[in-house]
C-alpha cells in the first residue's frame, strides 16, 4: 500500500537519465528541456536566477516531464560542481551536459574594458564548462551513451569577416569566449572519444527567437533543440551548425 503513494515523478526519474541544462533561460534551453525530456530524460535547470528556473521546471513537470532547479552561476566553477552533485542526488545519475551559458559581455572593446572584465571572459566558455564535464564525467562515462553538448555562436569563428562585425558592435569578450568554446569543444571531443562520452557543439549562425537580438527572420529554438538531438543520437562530427 505504502508503495502506491509515491510520487510518480520520483519513480520515473530513478528510471530516466538526467541532463544538465546550464545557462537556463526561456529559448534554447527551454527548447533543449523539452525536446530531451519528451525522450524520456530528467531535467536539471541550473541557472542565476531562482523564479526562472523555478518557472521552467513548472512548465516542464505540466508536460510530464520530471525536472528540478539547481541555482548556480555558470562563471562560479565550485557553484556549478555543487548543482551537479545536488541533480545528481535528486534526479540520478548524469547522462548528458548542455552548456548553454555564455559570457564576455562586459568586455565589449578588448582595449578598453576592465582589466576584471578581461580576466573573467573565460570564466564560463572554459572554466565553468571543465567545471561540469569533470564532476559529471564518471557518470558520462558510466552511462554508455553519455554527452556533452555546447550552444555556440558565430561570433566565434575564425573570419576576418565575423572579426570586422563583432569589433564594430563593440561585443569582442563574447566573441573571444566563443572562440575559446568552440576549441575546447574540439580538444574535449578527442580526449573523451575513447570514454566513449561524446561531445557535440552546435553554432548557431544567426539572431535566435525569443531572444534580446530576434529579427523577422531568427531561428526557431525547435530547430537548434532538434539539432541537438540529432547530433546526440548520431554521435558522428562534433560541430553542427543550424543557420
Amino acid at each position: 500500500m505504502a508503495a502506491s503513494n509515491r510520487d510518480p515523478f520520483v519513480k520515473r526519474a530513478s528510471m530516466s537519465k538526467t541532463i544538465v541544462i546550464v545557462g537556463f533561460g526561456p529559448s534554447t534551453s527551454t527548447a533543449v528541456a523539452e525536446k530531451f525530456g519528451t525522450e524520456g530524460f530528467s531535467v536539471a535547470l541550473v541557472g542565476r536566477n531562482k523564479d526562472r528556473l523555478d518557472a521552467g521546471v513548472s512548465g516542464l513537470k505540466a508536460r510530464g516531464i520530471v525536472a528540478g532547479a539547481f541555482p548556480a552561476d555558470a562563471a562560479d566553477p565550485a557553484a556549478i560542481v555543487a548543482a551537479i552533485r545536488s541533480a545528481r542526488s535528486e534526479l540520478g545519475p548524469i547522462a548528458a551536459i548542455h552548456w548553454n551559458a555564455y559570457g564576455g559581455t562586459e568586455a565589449g572593446d578588448l582595449l578598453t574594458a576592465d582589466p576584471a572584465a578581461l580576466r573573467g571572459i573565460f570564466d564560463i566558455a572554459v572554466f565553468g564548462l571543465l567545471a561540469a564535464t569533470s564532476e559529471a564525467l564518471p557518470d558520462l562515462k558510466s552511462a554508455g551513451d553519455g554527452a556533452i553538448l555546447i550552444t555556440n555562436g558565430y561570433f566565434g569563428e575564425l573570419s576576418a569577416d565575423i572579426d570586422a562585425t563583432v569589433t564594430s558592435l563593440n561585443v569582442m569578450g563574447v566573441a573571444l569566449a566563443a572562440a575559446a568554446k568552440n576549441k575546447l569543444a574540439g580538444m574535449l571531443a578527442q580526449r573523451l572519444k575513447g570514454d566513449g562520452v561524446y561531445v557535440g557543439e552546435v553554432m548557431v549562425r544567426g539572431s535566435i527567437k525569443g531572444t534580446p537580438t530576434d529579427s523577422g527572420n531568427s531561428i526557431d529554438p525547435s530547430k537548434i533543440a532538434d539539432k541537438f538531438w540529432e547530433v546526440y543520437k548520431a554521435r558522428g562530427e562534433t560541430l553542427a551548425a543550424v543557420s
